[in-house]
């Protein structure tokens, strides 16, 4: 039997409707064979990173239990995006229907042609850091890191909580 390892997943959208997206995410989250979604952070409406003339975006993070591999997970993963209408483009940071990255699997590092783990730059991503800490208060980084470290250097650069007991809605 595959050992069970705990993974969390990035989730982000802008296009459609990226509230209906993302809650599409983290249903579809519940379906991976092998695996058990333990957690998910609350909805947050962020500011995109790269082209300006686009939407707001919709995150979370949501911790999975799996007994996936990496690959196996990112290929999952992939699938989930494509059936919400991702279009993978060669434009980083651009718009989308869906985007679903592993930010740590397990306690392992990985560097492949198609994966990086943890994600990178997500120490510095504050649409990382605080869903993040929403389901995982304590988490240590594979290298070290605290996320109560990681926190205290990443300003909230307009990240707001969404929903009804915020009072704030991104679209």
């Amino acid at each position: 039997m595959k050992p069970k390892i705990i993974s969390f997943i990035g989730i982000g959208a802008n296009l459609g409707q990226p509230i209906q997206h993302a809650k599409a995410a983290i249903k579809a989250l519940r379906q991976i064979p092998q695996s058990r979604l333990m957690a998910v952070s609350p909805l947050y409406c962020s500011k995109p990173l790269g082209p300006a003339e686009q939407p707001d975006y919709i995150n979370a993070v949501a911790k999975l239990e799996t007994q996936l591999e990496a690959e196996a997970l990112l290929d999952t993963l992939q699938s989930i995006e494509l059936s919400q209408g991702r279009e993978r483009k060669e434009e980083r940071w651009g718009p989308r229907t869906l985007d679903l990255d592993i930010l740590l699997y397990g306690n392992h590092t990985i560097q492949t042609p198609r994966l990086t783990i943890p994600h990178y730059h997500m120490a510095e991503r504050e649409f990382v850091l605080y869903p993040l800490a929403d389901i995982a208060t304590d988490l240590t980084l594979p290298d070290g890191r605290t996320l109560q470290a990681l926190l205290a250097h990443c300003p909230l650069n307009g990240l707001q909580q969404v929903g009804e007991s915020s009072g704030h809605f991104c679209d």
